[in-house]
């Protein structure tokens, strides 16, 4: 079994201090620890900015490309080779911006990979403009007016979409948010695990202090049913005063793989491919 000291990457974290990115890296090592399984079997997948750079800071196998397309790549990896665990880190403006369509369609197939959107509600990597989960009326130095969109709501529209696993952490309760990640990643299909985090240089409103006074663990309610698709919906739409944390709504479904019959195929990692010649492609390239 695997130990938090097997995830330790060697590469410099460029952070700032004091922000919420390492609650996550922290949370996440604790879930793959729990999880039991070795760095070589597991993959995270990035596109571009601060949450992108996370798989730089854990030792596992990585792929970090393209602004917005970490979902595509990383549901190939899985339709290769089920074996694996495929995990996405990924930030606001990179999975619900760049790549929208990608986090439609992706919810829509029900891949089993689990996808980790660092919520800090700015563009941070780019200096502070709004991204599409800021609040509507948060000034920035590009939008010296305030921000005129209403905020993306990431969860209801996942829950709508079909997502089967669709929670919410935060970043300064590891704990909490280590147990999310591990039901994510333990959940047959696409999961989704939005986190709430301070960006302490560019966001001055939501701050730890904020998030603070607001913030509760929906789960503590033995009423609320995660089960139930109306009452996840309203959960999923709570904001402002009070913000809720933890699994909003979970349902089993079949997955991609099974759906499609992948799953009763050996997976394209395991293919022969020695017997296959490219000759004549290579030619009309020559």
């Amino acid at each position: 079994m695997a130990d938090v000291k097997d995830f330790i990457s060697n590469d410099p974290i460029a952070w700032c201090p004091g922000c919420g990115d390492f609650g996550i890296l922290n949370a996440l090592k604790a879930a793959l620890v729990k999880l039991g399984r070795k760095p070589k079997d597991i993959v995270i997948a990035s596109g571009i900015g601060q949450a992108a750079k996370l798989p730089h800071y854990i030792k596992c196998n990585c792929i970090n490309g393209l602004h917005g397309r970490s979902l595509s790549y990383a549901s190939a990896v899985k339709i290769a080779n089920r074996e694996l665990t495929v995990l996405v880190t990924t930030g606001d403006g990179d999975c619900y911006g760049e790549g929208g369509n990608h986090f439609i369609h992706n919810i829509r197939r029900n891949t089993d990979i689990t996808v980790i959107v660092h919520n800090n509600q700015i563009y941070a990597l780019t200096k502070g403009q709004a991204s599409p989960s800021t609040d509507e009326g948060y000034v920035t130095k590009v939008q010296t007016q305030g921000v005129i969109s209403e905020p993306i709501r990431a969860l209801e529209m996942a829950i709508v979409l079909g997502a089967g696993f669709v929670a919410r952490g935060y970043s300064a309760d590891m704990e909490h948010l280590s147990w999310l990640i591990l039901e994510g990643i333990e959940h047959k299909g696409f999961s989704l695990v939005e986190v709430l985090q301070p960006c302490v240089s560019f966001n001055k409103k939501n701050t730890y202090e904020w998030y603070s006074k607001r913030i509760y663990k929906a789960n503590d309610d033995p009423a609320y049913d995660p089960g139930n698709y109306v009452a996840a919906l309203q959960k999923a739409s709570e904001w402002g005063d009070r913000i809720p944390i933890g699994i909003i709504y979970k349902a089993e479904k079949a997955s991609y793989e099974e759906k499609s019959g992948l799953n009763k195929r050996p997976p394209l990692v395991e293919e022969k491919i020695d017997d296959i010649d490219i000759t004549g492609i290579l030619k009309e390239y020559a």
